[in-house]
């Protein structure tokens, strides 16, 4: 399954990748990282259907925000599953993802056993 990470913070890339490095040796998992919402917009648009099968990304980035993001992916992908990441768990920003079709809500730092719940579920 290959899962899109979009987030401005570059170190996220060693992160992810250390945390699900089983999953990526296995070969259950690819991981594939943009640094802003254009740059995910440019990998999902590579073809049609996307290969990518869920989409992690934060809230609080320049230019375009991780909100702004989700609504223009859910407007062209609406079967692709998102989740959003905040630094801030505050409960505008969880309502506004959850009503514009975020699959699920996270807060940093980042509860790596509830994500990997959430993907092996999506693996179902």
């Amino acid at each position: 399954m290959k899962i899109l990470i979009v987030d401005d913070e570059k170190d996220v890339e060693t992160l992810f990748r250390q945390k699900f490095r089983k999953e990526i040796k296995t070969g259950n998992l690819e991981l594939v990282f943009a640094f802003s919402g254009r740059e995910a917009l440019d990998i999902l648009e590579e073809s049609n259907p996307p290969k990518v099968m869920y989409m992690f990304s934060d809230i609080n980035m320049p230019g375009m925000s991780g909100l702004e993001l989700l609504e223009e992916v859910k407007a062209r992908y609406p079967e692709l599953q998102v989740s959003m990441i905040s630094a801030y768990g505050d409960q505008e920003n969880h309502d506004k993802a959850m009503d514009s079709g975020a699959t699920g809500f996270f807060t940093k730092p980042i509860d790596f056993e509830s994500l990997k719940k959430e993907i092996n579920n999506l693996l179902q």
